[in-house]
């Protein structure tokens, strides 16, 4: 993930002495390289296609005739392949009439945008790169920008992911399709297709970071989708890297300013972690400090001090932090099931018997409202897969552009509206005024 490794990825990190230049030496250089399985937008599954495939219904495919294959540049390329008309031009085609290969290629961008995986996507690709170069991924990154200032969504993503099959890291391909996957989950309500579209936004600015570290505005985003999972240590982590390479003082001295206010968050987190994995004397000793600060009404920060004091046998410590957390938080039902096992132990049945219940109930209305929600959401999924969305709010998604070795942008990128609103939220979550 980014710039965390996953447990399961091959040991492509190089760092430290070993590295093969300097720049990989002090991480201003690619470092990380991802299986192309998931990494390629052609191989890796594809988990927002299917609201991007009712436009498919827009084209009809057909092969052209040996005498207009034969004057092409990318004759080679195009014996076999159907090609991808619109309705009205299908007619001009049966007709006679010329079709302007732009119109074409277009049409092309729109079936690879739309379904990268598609039979003839490669071919389409090739196709294109043999006729347009590289003046190809800057006209669909340019119509992809031009869709999102309209407010239309989906209509970006596609022509961003269709630069994405041309060149899978190609890196302003990569950022305005990370950056609109993010604008079009926060503009949603739906559950399922906020879900698909942040985990397309999270993985796209890990691999966007991966492949171009140098890149500031990378790790500008990530450090605030981390921030928004409530992950500080990688928001942390991201910042600095951030900090590292921005050339912008307006940018700086934000995220200066977030690092401070998350600098006890990823103390807690910290702490935290250290009791999940066991070791509760360090994570104690991290986390009893904070019950005297102003993080004291965070009900985690007391669950995780009642497992820590049950499994150091202070039980007594245990049960007040639990109770706690449930002043706070009177639903949760971890805590819930821990008082019921301290209360088991100790053969006290009448609380046991209490704490059961109350899980039983809150089980079964949470599973009521989880079957309600399911239903709305795949009715209203199913509607997105059909259905057209109408503009939403417009965004601007140009970025300077960066040197063929990858040098950093001098100035950010505006932040929209909806940046504003995720800001406000974040400093409200850290306790801030």
């Amino acid at each position: 993930m980014g710039i965390f490794k996953k447990k399961d990825q091959p040991d492509m990190v190089v760092k430290g002495p070993q590295a093969e230049t300097l720049g990989q030496a002090f991480g201003i250089t690619r470092t990380v390289v991802r299986p192309l399985e998931e990494s390629d937008i052609q191989l890796r599954p594809d988990r927002i296609g299917k609201y991007f495939r009712k436009y498919l219904n827009r084209f009809v495919f057909v092969e052209f005739s040996n005498d207009f294959i034969e004057k092409s540049k990318a004759k080679d390329l195009l014996r076999g392949v159907p090609i991808p008309l619109r309705k009205k031009e299908v007619k001009e085609f049966a007709g006679g009439y010329g079709i302007d290969f732009l119109v074409l290629a277009e049409n092309m961008t729109w079936v690879m945008g739309c379904d990268p995986h598609f039979k003839y996507t490669k071919c389409y690709a090739e196709i294109l790169k043999k006729l347009y170069n590289k003046k190809l991924e800057e006209g669909m990154l340019r119509e992809g920008r031009d869709a999102a200032e309209r407010g239309e969504y989906d209509n970006a993503c596609i022509h961003f992911r269709a630069t994405l099959c041309i060149n899978p890291e190609y890196l302003h391909g990569m950022y305005s399709y990370a950056r609109v996957c993010r604008e079009m989950y926060m503009a949603s309500n739906n559950e399922e297709y906020v879900g698909r579209f942040k985990a397309e936004a999270l993985d796209w600015f890990e691999l966007l970071t991966e492949t171009h570290p140098r890149f500031a505005q990378g790790f500008y985003y990530l450090g605030y989708m981390y921030l928004n999972m409530g992950l500080y240590g990688k928001a942390n982590i991201a910042w600095h890297e951030f900090l590292r390479f921005t050339k912008n003082n307006k940018d700086r001295k934000e995220i200066d300013k977030r690092i401070k206010q998350i600098t006890h968050p990823v103390i807690i987190e910290d702490g935290c972690l250290k009791i999940s994995t066991g070791r509760y004397d360090e994570g104690l000793e991290i986390l009893k400090p904070y019950l005297d600060s102003q993080y004291n009404d965070w009900w985690p920060l007391y669950y995780y001090l009642g497992v820590g004091y049950a499994n150091k046998g202070k039980v007594a410590d245990a049960v007040s932090a639990f109770k706690k957390v449930l002043t706070m938080n009177g639903s949760h039902l971890e805590t819930m099931k821990e008082l019921a096992n301290i209360y088991e132990l100790q053969g006290d049945k009448t609380n046991w018997k209490k704490y059961t219940e109350k899980i039983k109930l809150i089980e079964e209305a949470q599973e009521k409202d989880h079957k309600k929600q399911l239903a709305e959401t795949q009715k209203e999924d199913k509607r997105l897969e059909i259905e057209e969305p109408k503009p939403a709010e417009p965004v601007n998604l140009d970025e300077p552009e960066e040197d063929e070795q990858g040098a950093q942008a001098a100035s950010a990128v505006q932040a929209t509206s909806k940046d504003e609103e995720e800001k406000k939220t974040i400093v409200k979550r850290l306790g801030q005024k």
